[in-house]
């Protein structure tokens, strides 16, 4: 569990895209709008621990939702989160191709796609404890290269390693530290929230996790010295080593990460592969856990009554084999997508993927409020739970803020230049829409109410 916690985020986001967010908002800009995002993530996984950790079931915030808040609610986030990581299964296929062909560039791109598919639905259908066993060593790559790395940039940076220190002379190249103004800050905290997805699989992993009220906890923990080490201080590090103004920082080629220069400043040759494969495991990883979150929030559903009945069933090893079957076919059918209309349909697809991934923080954090004060409604002492999170109410309301000012600041980017980019804005917020009529149809048709704090139901069963 608490590899899962330190590996979850740490992908593409931090190797390719952490050198976009200091070239267009400065190394300052940068660090600050990961840090705003990484107070939000961490309300949002304490508040999310604290609910697990009492209650630990499979499908977490979609029963926590339907419990606390609306069952309406619960369907629409269980069906939103669904979708989210089968979409993104497909987004992860397609990566992971690309990769592959920085090696052999003449290689089919449809080998490999069907070969990593088959490698994540193998790592799902042998056991959760395979699933598990495989995180640990995707979380593993990518925490000794991230280590790695910062230990040679601290050491490049006072002089040590290449006996020429560079002190915070890119701190204050141009327009540095913050570059772009408050707009470009308020852009990056939106890639910075994109990064950060996945950090709720802790919460997925709970009903399935040895001993919940001992794992979840320290799991959580480590949420912060991750969000801490892993982006403030390897973004800090690319900062005083690169100056934001540097062109290739904008690139989404391997070969332009912000890891990869650094590693050849540094006299490391081999680095370009090297850091190709470790994107290629964030990926594979990524992939990995998007195929065990969205079978097991479908399995939910279908336990519940809110998806078809076929999905519930398990195999001998109590894996939900059809869940997995169903969540894999739609991944590969969205790969699919990427070949037709010049990759359009699959632009959208990925852009509903991403806002349903706010939304679902946003479920978080309106369920840990009601559920806390439900608990409280009902009599019950708040010194029982086996774990609390900070600064309630303040937590979850902050989180839940942050979440829709990221959802509604989406298009951004659209305005620049005088000019309305009316397509981009219509990509933008497609999974909006998409919510709200899962939502208000199942209210609609169920007539469905918000519950009653009375009435929440707090019981602990896992049935």
């Amino acid at each position: 569990m608490s590899m899962i916690a330190l590996g979850g985020s740490i992908g593409t986001g931090l190797f390719l895209a952490s050198g976009g967010a200091i070239h267009s908002a400065g190394p300052g800009g940068a660090l600050l709008a990961y840090a705003i995002i990484g107070i939000m993530v961490y309300f949002l996984v304490t508040s999310l621990g604290e609910m697990a950790t009492y209650m630990p079931v499979s499908g977490t915030f979609s029963t926590y939702a339907s419990r606390f808040v609306d069952p309406s609610l619960g369907f629409a986030l269980g069906w939103n989160y669904w979708y989210n990581w089968a979409i993104t299964i497909a987004a992860e296929l397609s990566a992971a191709t690309l990769i592959v062909k920085f090696w052999l560039p003449d290689s089919p791109s449809f080998l490999w796609s069907a070969l990593f598919l088959l490698l994540m639905v193998g790592l799902n259908v042998l056991s959760v404890k395979g699933f598990g066993e495989s995180e640990y060593w995707f979380a593993m790559i990518k925490i000794v290269t991230v280590i790695v790395f910062i230990g040679i940039g601290l050491l490049m940076i006072i002089g040590i390693w290449n006996g020429k220190a560079t002190g915070f002379s890119n701190f204050t190249t141009g327009d540095a530290p913050i570059a772009g103004g408050w707009l470009a800050v308020l852009g990056v905290c939106m890639a910075a929230g994109f990064s950060f997805q996945g950090t709720e699989l802790v919460g997925i992993a709970a009903g399935e996790s040895e001993d919940p009220k001992k794992s979840i906890p320290r799991a959580i923990r480590s949420v912060f010295w991750r969000i801490l080490l892993f982006y403030i201080v390897a973004i800090f590090v690319v900062g005083m080593l690169i100056p934001y103004t540097t062109d290739t920082l904008a690139s989404d080629s391997v070969a332009a990460s912000p890891f990869t220069i650094i590693f050849e400043r540094a006299g490391l040759s081999i680095a370009a592969s090297v850091m190709n494969a470790v994107i290629l495991s964030s990926v594979l990883s990524a992939g990995n856990s998007g195929m065990y979150a969205s079978t097991r929030m479908l399995w939910v559903l279908a336990k519940e009554g809110k998806a078809p009945k076929v999905f519930a069933k398990l195999n001998r090893r109590g894996i939900p084999i059809y869940a997995l079957l169903a969540t894999a076919a739609l991944g590969m059918i969205a790969f699919l997508a990427s070949f037709f209309g010049e990759g359009q349909v699959y632009i959208w697809l990925l852009n509903a993927s991403g806002m349903s991934g706010f939304i679902a923080w946003l479920g978080i954090a309106i369920s840990h409020y009601r559920f806390r004060l439900a608990y409280v409604a009902q009599g019950k002492r708040i010194e029982d739970l086996p774990y609390r999170s900070l600064w309630f109410p303040f937590g979850p309301i902050l989180a839940g803020i942050m979440c829709i000012i990221v959802i509604l600041g989406q298009s951004i980017s659209a305005y620049s230049d005088g000019q309305v980019d009316w397509m981009f804005i219509l990509a933008s917020y497609v999974g909006i829409p998409l919510f709200l009529a899962l939502w208000l149809g199942y209210k609609w048709k169920y007539r469905t109410k918000v519950i009653k704090l009375e009435h929440c139901d707090l019981s602990t069963s896992q049935d």
